[in-house]
């Protein structure tokens, strides 16, 4: 298992409810998990960032354990994931993350500042060694053995019909330096439609054209694609945070078909009830996953 080295945070203003918001990621002892906490409340309430706590949310991954409750949370778990850090108590003094610039690259680069640190205890590992399909109307998502013992993430970005964004696809073996070259970079995107709709609602007025990609019919409004396809290389962002939550290190190819956040936590709390009953047919920390689940 790895902590981070010593602590470190980032600052940013929330999407939707618009408050500066201060992260401060701390080290764990083995067998801490990440665990979030409200240090804006009394008694600072704290919430395993497990698919436990898991709750349905439009356009967002969201956790609750009591007054604990945490919104937009999948950035900072694809960060911490990709960079192998098992244990970590996050504090955050609102109630939902900073959108910064709609990636995980401030987190990488915190992270990356802390150092990591091994920790005398193995990591949990789910290998997967048979497929597992979930299916909601035309969108699907796949989990399926891996060759390379190292695992798969991948997204395929379809529309029905032609719009402001292109069709496109993404997909990587993750590793520490692939998502923080490949992968930590890109943000999250709207259609002008969208953003107009959710500021018609009150929300989200506060976020400007360059705070996230927001596609007109000219393709991004007074922004710049850092990756032709970096839409499907968010969404695979998103599918790392949101399988995270099965709380064990994930071995195995992961691809989302029109998916999102609602699939995504599917899947994980899939795989997290895998990984129970492999862990009470075996000793070890490595399970091997034998259920097909349609």
């Amino acid at each position: 298992q790895h902590s981070i080295a010593a602590t470190c945070e980032v600052h940013g203003r929330g999407y939707w409810t618009a408050e500066q918001v201060r992260v401060v990621m701390n080290p764990a002892p083995a067998d801490t998990g990440i665990v979030l906490v409200r240090s804006d409340l009394p008694d600072r309430p704290s919430c395993p960032a497990h698919v436990r706590y898991r709750t349905d949310a439009r356009l967002r991954t969201n956790v609750a354990c009591g007054e604990a409750e945490f919104e937009m949370i999948e950035h900072l778990m694809a960060a911490l994931y990709a960079m192998e850090i098992d244990n970590c108590i996050v504090e955050i003094n609102s109630l939902e993350l900073p959108g910064l610039d709609g990636s995980s690259r401030p987190y990488i680069e915190a992270l990356s500042t802390a150092g990591l640190v091994i920790q005398a205890a193995e990591r949990t590992r789910l290998v997967l060694d048979q497929l597992i399909t979930l299916r909601e109307g035309e969108s699907w998502i796949t989990a399926a053995p891996v060759p390379t013992g190292t695992s798969y993430f991948g997204y395929q970005l379809m529309f029905d019909q032609p719009g402001n964004i292109r069709n496109q696809s993404f997909g990587f073996s993750c590793s520490p330096i692939r998502f923080s070259r490949d992968v930590a970079d890109a943000r999250t995107f709207v259609t002008e439609a969208q953003a107009e709709a959710l500021r018609a609602r009150g929300v989200a007025k506060h976020v400007s054209y360059e705070d996230l990609l927001v596609f007109g019919d000219n393709g991004p409004i007074d922004n710049q694609l850092r990756y032709r396809n970096e839409c499907a290389r968010h969404t695979t962002l998103d599918l790392v945070g949101d399988l995270a939550l099965s709380g064990v290190e994930l071995v195995g190819k992961f691809v989302s078909h029109r998916g999102g956040h609602r699939l995504n936590g599917r899947m994980a709390k899939a795989l997290y009830e895998l990984a129970v009953q492999c862990r009470s047919r075996q000793s070890d920390n490595v399970f091997s996953a034998r259920r097909r689940t349609a």
